[in-house]
């Protein structure tokens, strides 16, 4: 009998024909693979398991954390502590950087992880998910004590990045930088099975996702774009567009990664957004990786996201990625607006 490919003979055989990732990567992703399975088992218990609802707590982000938060970051630092991968994990849930514990052995690896995006949605069963970033720590770093500065790398030195999420199948989509994979859980035997082998996003689109409640406060490029997408076929675009929006990232995105789309988180005009409101590190990054690995673009308006060199461990940034025309489209209307 011929059996589905599953994620360990992918990743070796990326290592083995491919030498896009290493033994101690592929290892790592394994890893984190089996602690997403473990947060998709605490995430499908909901009230059966006493999870749902909020702590008295704060995150680093001012965010009011839900228990789920919680046990999905506990889950991914026990997991990957001791396994020799890594030297040390960043998550948008804690205040600084976690180092390797002086008792495990230390890998040439830095995980960064948003252990359960979308958690506003969990209280309402909606699609959430979990995303993580590799990156390989400096040289430098190899003989002194991991610091936040050792973190500080543009998106495009990832060496794998992906999402897992948790939705009516639970799926990982995973890059190691050699095109787009996605493996559904299959959940009598717990192996991820290779259902998406090459993911692509379409060029073009008629389907944008934003926050529309939000238009009040926009910057002029993204107005500019929403109100030609809203004139419909007899506006400038020469289409009709439909929206979309879920409000977590996991599931917008991998909606436009399954059919295509133009996903937009801008910076606005607010004190709060005026950066931007998502994570570069644990969000814009991981995910402009896969987006720019299926075909697609990322920009924050008008840079390349996978370009912006970091400053601090938790900033901000503006995102609109997905269907490569149409995401031109907005960085154009950002440089002609900024030009003028």
């Amino acid at each position: 009998m011929h059996l589905k490919k599953n994620l360990t003979h992918y990743l070796v055989e990326q290592q083995r024909e491919h030498h896009v990732v290493t033994a101690d990567v592929r290892l790592l992703i394994e890893t984190v693979a089996r602690a997403c399975k473990a947060i998709g088992h605490a995430v499908s218990k909901g009230a059966l398991g006493g999870v749902l609802g909020s702590l008295d707590s704060e995150n680093v982000q001012g965010e009011v954390q839900k228990k789920l938060d919680v046990i999905s970051n506990e889950i991914l630092l026990e997991a990957n502590e001791w396994g020799g991968n890594l030297a040390a994990m960043a998550s948008e849930e804690m205040d600084t950087i976690h180092r390797i514990p002086s008792h495990y052995p230390k890998g040439k690896n830095l995980l960064l992880f948003d252990p359960l995006d979308g958690s506003s949605n969990i209280d309402v069963n909606v699609s959430i998910g979990t995303i993580f970033s590799v990156l390989q720590l400096p040289e430098e770093a190899h003989s002194r004590t991991i610091e936040e500065k050792d973190f500080m790398q543009p998106g495009v030195q990832q060496v794998a990045a992906g999402y897992a999420v948790y939705g009516p199948q639970t799926m990982l989509i995973l890059t190691v930088g050699s095109g787009v994979v996605g493996f559904t859980l299959d959940r009598e035997t717990g192996s991820w099975v290779l259902t998406h082998p090459a993911i692509t996003i379409p060029e073009d689109t008629a389907e944008f996702a934003i926050n529309m409640s939000n238009q009040r406060h926009w910057e002029a490029p993204i107005s500019r774009y929403i109100d030609e997408c809203l004139q419909g076929q007899d506006g400038p675009l020469g289409k009709n567009y439909n929206m979309r929006w879920i409000a977590s990232m996991v599931a917008d995105v991998h909606r436009i990664l399954t059919r295509g789309g133009i996903f937009m988180y801008p910076r606005d005009h607010r004190e709060s957004v005026r950066q931007g409101k998502l994570r570069l590190m644990y969000e814009a990054n991981p995910m402009s990786f896969l987006v720019e690995q299926a075909g697609g673009a990322a920009v924050d308006g008008a840079q390349r996201i996978l370009d912006i060199q970091p400053n601090a461990l938790h900033q901000r940034v503006g995102v609109v990625l997905g269907s490569k025309n149409e995401v031109e489209r907005v960085q154009r209307y950002h440089l002609e607006h900024s030009a003028s």
